[in-house]
């Protein structure tokens, strides 16, 4: 009986929890505005322009999210968080949603009570060190002393390697991007490790980044995606047709510039997508034009990425296994119909 009394508590706490955000949705029409919990600080994802503006893609979803329910995609307010307290403010309902260059991972999904809704990034572990350490590999690291931020799947991937190759390492541990660089360029670690977009974005804010050598060792597979709470289903679907309305729109050549031109499609699917037949938007308690507001005011995913990471950036990532499906790449989305 003892027993069968403290699983009925427990249930009801779970229960009430989830309950307690279980309209997200009416939530933040309510607010009229979207909290977005992303990174301190990481260019080309999350991080203010001189103006004080943050821009990056995983900015983008968020505001991909606030074009969807408010018809504005300025409608949002990004919230800073650190690796070690992320979830927690997820979790607490300080923000309503989480897009923070952030891998799905099964203890996150199920132990932590995350629902992860898409990937936007594909990504993996990375070494970033001096040049003048003289390596070519992250093999030749026996010894080293590597910073790394607590509270991040990159502290079990390093131990792992490590374990793995019988090296050892000293473990230097930081809280945010800003420490880790203050940490790497006065010489308190030979090694920067994290998902190598991040080692790439660190680089390009360097003095000289040429003196910076990524190695070329990638030793995890790093899935990035925003997340929101377990228990709400509804709010999920939003954050998650947000996303896959800019893939999508890519894969169909809709951009930002030539939406209004599709207006008048032939293509049904096309005119789903831009809310001009079905009911697609009333299923998801938002207006039925959120696909056109979406690309119109954001743009489709490869707009996204080449405005803040490609080529033609100081990050300088080629799409590589980011490219779309149609093109040999990683980036699907389910069908809009």
């Amino acid at each position: 009986m003892k027993y069968i009394k403290s699983l009925m508590v427990a249930l009801t706490v779970v229960l009430f929890t989830s309950a307690s955000f279980a309209d997200t949705l009416n939530d933040v029409k309510a607010r009229g505005m979207l909290k977005c919990g992303s990174n301190t600080g990481l260019v080309g994802f999350a991080a203010p322009d001189d103006a004080g503006v943050w821009k990056g893609v995983d900015v983008d979803v968020c505001r991909a999210v606030a074009a969807a329910v408010f018809g504005d995609a300025n409608a949002m307010e990004v919230v800073p968080t650190t690796s070690k307290a992320r979830f927690t403010v997820l979790q607490s309902g300080e923000i309503d949603m989480l897009a923070r260059n952030t891998t799905w991972t099964f203890s996150r999904d199920v132990d932590l009570g995350l629902e992860f809704v898409g990937v936007n990034y594909y990504d993996g572990q990375g070494f970033l060190v001096p040049a003048s350490l003289g390596v070519s590999s992250a093999l030749d690291l026996d010894g080293a002393s590597v910073c790394i931020q607590v509270g991040t799947t990159t502290e079990l991937n390093l131990a792992d390697f490590f374990r793995m190759h019988k090296m050892e390492y000293e473990s230097i541990p930081v809280e945010t991007n800003d420490e880790a660089d203050a940490a790497f360029l006065a010489g308190r670690c030979d090694v920067y490790t994290t998902d190598q977009s991040g080692l790439y974005a660190q680089r390009s804010t360097y003095p000289n980044p040429d003196d910076w050598v990524v190695l070329p060792e990638i030793i995890s597979k790093e899935p990035l995606g925003p997340s929101v709470r377990h228990g709400d289903s509804k709010w999920a679907d939003v954050v998650r047709w947000s996303l896959n309305t800019m893939i999508i729109a890519e894969e169909m050549g809709i951009t930002s510039a030539n939406v209004d031109s599709h207006l008048s499609s032939d293509n049904p699917s096309i005119l789903r997508l831009l809310g001009k037949e079905g009911a697609y938007g009333a299923m998801l308690g938002v207006n039925n034009d959120f696909g056109y507001q979406i690309i119109k005011q954001v743009g489709n995913y490869g707009e996204s990425f080449e405005r803040n990471i490609g080529l033609s950036t100081p990050m300088a990532i080629a799409r590589g296994v980011n490219s779309m499906w149609t093109k040999g790449g990683l980036i699907y989305a389910p069908p809009f119909r």
